[in-house]
Order: C-alpha cells, then sequence, then structure tokens
C-alpha cells in the first residue's frame, strides 16, 4: 500500500492510454508510399524496355515452349485501361492518372499515424498509374507482356494497381467490421450482466419455514 501511495500517474505517465486517433504521421511514415511506388516503376519500366528491346512487337517469346499456351513473355501495345479495356482511351486514361496521383498524393499526407498497410495499398496503386503513365507519354501507348492462359495481357502496373486496389479494399471492409463490433458492445446495457449475490438470493424459492 505504501509504494502503491508514492506512484503518481500523471498525465505523462499513463501508460493505459491510447494513441490519438488523429495523431499526425511521422516523416518516415509518409515516406513508405513514395518507396513503394519507386519500386513499382522502376520494375516495370525495366521490365518494359527488356520487352521492347529483345521482342518484335505483336510477337511472343515462351521461356517454357511445352507450355506456351499457359504462359509466355508476349509484346503488345495497349491504348486503353489496365488488361487491354477500353481500347483508344489513352488521353482520357493519361488524365484519370494525373488526377489519382495528386489525390493520393494528398490524402497520404493527411492520413494520420498508425496506417502503415493503407499507404502500402496506396503506394502500390500510384506506382501502377505513373508506370502506365510514363509509357503514355514516351511511346503513345502502354507495353503489355505477362501473357498468362485465358487472362488479358498485362504488365508489372496493372498487377500493382489490382493488388494494391484489393488491399484496400480488405483494410477497408475490416475496418468497417472493427468498428461494427465496437458499437455492437458499447450498446449492451450495463444491467444485463451477472446478477448480484443479493439479487441472486431474492430470487431463490424458501426451502424451510421459519
Amino acid at each position: 500500500m505504501l509504494i502503491m501511495s508514492e506512484l503518481n500517474f500523471g498525465p505523462e505517465q499513463d501508460i493505459t492510454k491510447a494513441p490519438a486517433a488523429n495523431e499526425p504521421a511521422s516523416f518516415g511514415e509518409k515516406l513508405i508510399l513514395y518507396l513503394v511506388m519507386s519500386t513499382i516503376v522502376i520494375a516495370d519500366q525495366i521490365s518494359k524496355n527488356a520487352v521492347e528491346a529483345n521482342i518484335p512487337l505483336n510477337q511472343f517469346w515462351a521461356p517454357f515452349p511445352e507450355q506456351a499456351a499457359l504462359l509466355k513473355i508476349s509484346h503488345v501495345s495497349n491504348t486503353g485501361a489496365a488488361f487491354g479495356i477500353f481500347p483508344g482511351g489513352s488521353p482520357i486514361f493519361m488524365i484519370v492518372a494525373v488526377v489519382v496521383a495528386i489525390i493520393i498524393v494528398i490524402y497520404n499526407h493527411k492520413l494520420p499515424a498508425h496506417h502503415v498497410w493503407y499507404r502500402l495499398a496506396l503506394g502500390l496503386q500510384l506506382g501502377g498509374a505513373l508506370g502506365n503513365l510514363i509509357d503514355r507519354f514516351r511511346i503513345g501507348h502502354v507495353t503489355d507482356f505477362i501473357d498468362i492462359g485465358p487472362v488479358p495481357v498485362f504488365n508489372v502496373a496493372d498487377a500493382s494497381i489490382v493488388v494494391g486496389t484489393m488491399l484496400l479494399g480488405f483494410l477497408i471492409l475490416r475496418e468497417e467490421r472493427t468498428n461494427s463490433s465496437g458499437r455492437g458492445a458499447e450498446e449492451i446495457p450495463d444491467d444485463q450482466g451477472e446478477p448480484s449475490i443479493e439479487e441472486s438470493a431474492e430470487e431463490q424459492p424458501l426451502l424451510w419455514n421459519e
């Protein structure tokens, strides 16, 4: 008792206090998005330049000839969106990519601390968008080359956008589920707990006469 009475848990020493919900993110946390973005853009451009330099347009190379129907490297041009959808819309998609990139950068700087996975997902999307945007400025179309079975030919940037979108959707659904569970627990009234000893005694029938 003497030891406990001498402890003084002031505001600075409250170890049970949760971090503020709107705590600003550190420079290192904000940097995560740009590191992921840079990695995707570099990998995307290196792979595309290698394909353009070694495989003629509309030709392919099968590293495993017996499995060419399932996996090959096909050099194709794409004037549409990811996986070749909406062909001929390069000017529109250039504008969309620039707008999306600006929104992601602004959101990254407004996003509070402790959202590393969100920044990873946004970095994947930003890297993919910029990777394809560079192609549209560089050669007027996007170079696709990963040819897997019935899946439309795609590239590293396309894959990055898809993975980033799926990860972001999962994080949003998980957060909504957690918030719903928290609200449900808060709605349970306190008087629905275990009955007190006095209440239990009053509800028990008398087994003898005084």
